[in-house]
């Protein structure tokens, strides 16, 4: 049985820290769309930095790999449980970039 959307939130929500604001909504295609939102970073031009990914291909993973990179990078010292899957987001990152350049070989 899949996690209700709301269960879902609540538990991204724990993942990723006091500075999040965690929304998960449906989109045309019952697709579930994440949206991690940073409570301290304003982007000039388009209000709060977010992350927001479709579900379809892991979007989960995407957007909180994204979320934990913004607070590694930007807000060095705080708490987060994310923060401990740093290495596996960085080694994520390294592969999807070698199959780019592979791809555009």
């Amino acid at each position: 049985m899949t996690a209700s959307r709301s269960a879902r939130e609540r538990k991204a929500a724990v993942e990723a820290g006091p500075l999040a604001r965690v929304k998960i909504d449906v989109d045309a295609q019952q697709q579930l769309l994440y949206k991690i939102t940073c409570s301290a970073c304003v982007v000039p031009d388009r209000g709060r930095w977010s992350a927001y990914r479709p579900g379809g291909d892991n979007g989960f993973m995407a957007a909180m790999d994204r979320w934990t990179f913004h607070l590694h990078e930007s807000h060095r010292g705080s708490d987060a449980p994310c923060l401990a899957y740093l290495p596996a987001a960085q080694q994520r990152l390294h592969e999807r970039r070698l199959q780019q350049e592979a791809a555009s070989e």
